[in-house]
């Protein structure tokens, strides 16, 4: 009985351990019409802008990152073709790509990032 107690104890500490030293961050981004580079309202094929996001505090390692659209503002009048992907994870921050092709015209795109380390 005594050893179990004390095993349950030590998976009861490295499980605490593990949760105490996880690290999380979240924010939101945004690029619209206006911004430096913008090019995803304009012209005809493949168009692509990239967004940096910094962390409030570097991470102690390269965390994993999750992204979202909340919001996404088109031309009606044509089919709405949209790309966001995660590039270049630090420990500092990353950089979110956005495109879109054809004849979309995305005229604003919004979401919301995580950053997690385990």
């Amino acid at each position: 009985m005594k050893q179990l107690t004390i095993l349950a104890t030590l998976i009861l500490f490295l499980g605490l351990t593990s949760i105490a030293t996880a690290q999380i961050q979240s924010g939101t981004w945004m690029t619209k019409v206006g911004d430096t580079a913008y090019n995803l309202d304009t012209n005809t094929g493949e168009r692509a802008m990239t967004v940096e996001v910094n962390f409030k505090k570097p991470f102690d390692v390269k965390p994993k990152v999750i992204l979202s659209v909340t919001q996404l503002d088109g031309d009606k009048a044509f089919n709405q073709r949209y790309n966001v992907e995660v590039l270049s994870v630090s420990r500092d921050g990353f950089t979110i790509k956005i495109r879109t092709w054809a004849d979309s015209k995305v005229y604003s795109i919004s979401g919301y990032w995580l950053a997690y380390t385990e």
